[in-house]
Formats: structure tokens, C-alpha cells, sequence
């Protein structure tokens, strides 16, 4: 099965509404959505959870209070004021290094598994959809997009692709939204940011030596900026496989939880099936290459 992850600098470029619209055009495909912090793909998907479960992806110090001396070492040592006056664990400090376990002369603190998120598996008429949701003030998104994927690979069914909404930046999540893909596309816009946020997340693939695409939402807001994104892609060996224009009819289709594709955009759908042609061809020589 082939790996496909669609990644943006940052939020609000259209990413997940392309791997939305994608998914009604690419045949025999599961999805994914590695944005766990603000998952949206699950919004435009409509799928039936059929398993969730409470993911542990963080330790916690507890101080066992009939062991406790009250000797204040383990606040002397610990560096980020996790353990109150009363020698109670603060938790949204606590960074789990587990520093006070070691240091303890009454052995009366250990660590203990946190829940830090939830875990989902959907089915909708589009497929298989792994996804997942961070818990507020939570850490490791991460380790918890490495979960989303894991599942994804566990309820694989004979399917050519895995289409993959990733995660917006170029942090770790990111990282663990690309690994081990045969391919990621940056979605990008005219913008003198956008310009920015593209190179920062194509280093990132190519850092990794994943082959990367581009393709440019809203091209024609700006052409100026637009042909520096296509002369820096033909300088440092990126294909622009799609440039989408600006259609306002998009927002009033989001806003009633439809694709481009639903609300009858025929230029926009168009484009986007031109998008998968040429990724699809692309992807497909690459692999063969590697064999």
C-alpha cells in the first residue's frame, strides 16, 4: 500500500479540504488524519466510530502518602515545581522524568501511565479512516500520530492507498506524519509566508528523502508570488502538480459540511482530478523504480 501525506507550513491552507475532496475520487483507499491537536478531516468524512479507544502516551509521578516522609528532597530536585507544599503532585506540571522516584529515601513515589488522548477508527463510505484527539494541555502529539498510523496499518484490507492528512508546522509531528510515506504533498498559498512555510516543510521531506509535491491553492490571488513558488520548486527539484484557484463558493460548501466535489464546483474538481492523475502516475514510477 502506498503512503500519500498531504502537509502545509501551517493551518488554513487547504490541505484537509483536498485530501476530503481526494478521497471521493482515489478508489480503493484508506484515510488517515495525523492532525491530532485540531482534527477537522472527521468533519467532512461523516464516518461511524467503530473503535475508540483511551490512549496512555505520558508518565506521572504519585507519592504514596503512607510512605512519605515529608523530607522536601524530592521538591528540592525536581526542576519544573511539579510537587506542591503539601507533597501532592501538580499534573500539568509534571514531566514524568521520574527524577523523584530515584531520589526518593522512602521509595514512596512511582510513575504511572497517563491518558493523553483518544484513539478512533471509522468506517465511512470512503473508506477506512484512522484518527485520533489529543486531551487538552496534553503533550505527545507525536507519539499519538504514531498511534493514528499504527491503526491504520492494522485494519489494512487489500487497499492500494493510504491517503494521510498531516499535521500542519514542521515539528515533530510532522515528522511523524512523514516517516516511512512513499510521497508527501505540501499544500501552499501565494503568499510571501506561504512562501516561507513551504521551503521550511519541503527541507523536511527532504531531509527524510521523501519525494515532494506542491501544490498551490488559490494561485491566482497572486501570480507574482505564485511563479516564485514555481521557480523555486523547478530550481530545487519539486514538481507543482496542482495550481487551485480561488473560488469563494468553497466557504459556503465547507459551511454545509460539503467538498468541493459535493457542491458542484466543476472547475475545482477538474483540477483536483488532475492532482491525482499526475501523483498517482508519478508515485507509481518512483516505487517501480525502487523495485
Amino acid at each position: 500500500m502506498k503512503q500519500i501525506v498531504f502537509i502545509s507550513g501551517k493551518g488554513g491552507t487547504g490541505k484537509s479540504t483536498l485530501v476530503a475532496s481526494l478521497s471521493q475520487i482515489v478508489q480503493n483507499k484508506m484515510l488517515a488524519d495525523c492532525d491530532v491537536d485540531a482534527p477537522n478531516l472527521h468533519i467532512l468524512l461523516n464516518g461511524k466510530v467503530m473503535e475508540e479507544k483511551d490512549y496512555y502516551g505520558a508518565k506521572e509521578a504519585v507519592i504514596d502518602k503512607d510512605k512519605c516522609l515529608s523530607c522536601g528532597i524530592c521538591r528540592r530536585t525536581c526542576r519544573f515545581g511539579a510537587i506542591s507544599e503539601d507533597f501532592e503532585i501538580v499534573p500539568f506540571h509534571c514531566e514524568g522524568c521520574g527524577a523523584c522516584t530515584l531520589i526518593c529515601p522512602a521509595g514512596a513515589i512511582h510513575l504511572e501511565d497517563v491518558k493523553t488522548g483518544n484513539t478512533y477508527v471509522s468506517e465511512t463510505d470512503r473508506g477506512t479512516f484512522s484518527h485520533a484527539l489529543l486531551d487538552i494541555g496534553a503533550e505527545g502529539s507525536g507519539k499519538l500520530v504514531t498511534e493514528v498510523r499504527k491503526n491504520a496499518r492494522n485494519h489494512i484490507n487489500e487497499e492500494d492507498w493510504l491517503l494521510i492528512d498531516g499535521s500542519p508546522g514542521i515539528g515533530c509531528v510532522v515528522i511523524a506524519s512523514i516517516t516511512g510515506a512513499d510521497a508527501v504533498v505540501a499544500v501552499s498559498e501565494p503568499t510571501k509566508s506561504g512562501i516561507s512555510d513551504l521551503e521550511r516543510v519541503l527541507a523536511v521531506a527532504k531531509h527524510f528523502d521523501i519525494p515532494g509535491y506542491v501544490c498551490i491553492n488559490k494561485y491566482d490571488l497572486n501570480p507574482d508570488i505564485t511563479r516564485q513558488i514555481e521557480d523555486f520548486c523547478d530550481k530545487n527539484g519539486f514538481k507543482v502538480i496542482g495550481k487551485i484557484p480561488f473560488e469563494p463558493k468553497i466557504v459556503y460548501a465547507l459551511r454545509e459540511f460539503k467538498t468541493p466535489i459535493d457542491a458542484g464546483l466543476e472547475n475545482i474538481t477538474a483540477e483536483i482530478e488532475d492532482i491525482w492523475e499526475k501523483l498517482s502516475e508519478q508515485i507509481s514510477t518512483i516505487t517501480g523504480r525502487r523495485r
